[in-house]
């Protein structure tokens, strides 16, 4: 009779899915907030939206789901201290800052701040015919009071077909913008029944997941629609997607800051 054994690679997979930490946040548990002009989901606490159990995962403190009407957006208002990450959907979203930057971000553009010592900003949809959809990101930063900073860079969105696609990057000659904290993201959309690894740069970060279309499968976890995973204490996680053109966002953040 044939012994059964693992193979090194089944083995790491095995250690990978008996030890990874997670934490489950389905789309329709967030918090959220209609005001009409704007209609916002918030996986972590945010304004009126407050839960002890969702301040934040590691140091990604906010991700909001946002969708604003035609012609409307928001008023210029301060930040400071914060990583800030905009990543459009659908549509054109006009920005303004005190640091005299004026722009439009759309689908494919990648958006950061460095908050610093204090900015304002504000930002509207520009078109007056279709609704826009973006997401905004909160990274807590590893340097306090820096001198604020914007950046915004157009990406090939065919790059991001069957591969994680870095986005964002601690690092200014890297991939994608780059932020004050050791942290990557990854964008990628996916045919189905594709099968990815992303390897943790950093041991001790965790990963957040974040479904933006389609559906997806981590460590035995069905992720659907606009669902969230947080991964600890893995050094690889493998991604499945479980529908054709699903999109996935892959955020690793330190879990100590």
């Amino acid at each position: 009779m044939a012994e059964d054994f693992l193979t090194e690679n089944n083995f790491n997979n095995f250690k990978t899915m008996t030890m990874a930490n997670t934490i489950l946040h389905k789309a329709e548990t967030r918090g959220h907030a209609n005001h009409g002009w704007l209609d916002s989901y918030h996986t972590f606490s945010f304004a009126n939206y407050y839960n002890p159990e969702r301040m934040n995962f590691g140091a990604l403190r906010v991700l909001n789901d946002d969708r604003i009407d035609p012609g409307m957006g928001f008023g210029k208002h301060p930040h400071d201290n914060m990583e800030i990450i905009s990543i459009p959907l659908s549509g054109d979203l006009e920005h303004k800052d005190s640091m005299g930057n004026v722009a439009v971000i759309k689908s494919g553009d990648i958006q950061v701040m460095s908050a610093g010592t204090g900015i304002t900003h504000s930002e509207y949809n520009k078109n007056t015919d279709r609704v826009g959809k973006f997401l905004q990101i909160w990274v807590i930063p590893n340097q306090h009071n820096v001198k604020p900073r914007y950046d915004q860079i157009t990406l090939n969105l065919q790059e991001r077909h069957n591969i994680l696609h870095q986005i964002v990057s601690p690092d200014s000659d890297d991939d994608g913008v780059w932020i004050n904290q050791n942290a990557w993201f990854h964008l990628g959309v996916f045919d189905k029944d594709f099968v990815v690894e992303y390897p943790v740069k950093i041991e001790g970060n965790g990963v957040y997941a974040f479904v933006i279309k389609g559906q997806f499968t981590i460590l035995n976890i069905d992720l659907n629609l606009r669902d969230g995973l947080g991964i600890t204490n893995t050094n690889n996680i493998t991604i499945k997607s479980t529908s054709q053109d699903s999109e996935i966002l892959i955020m690793e953040v330190p879990m100590e800051f």
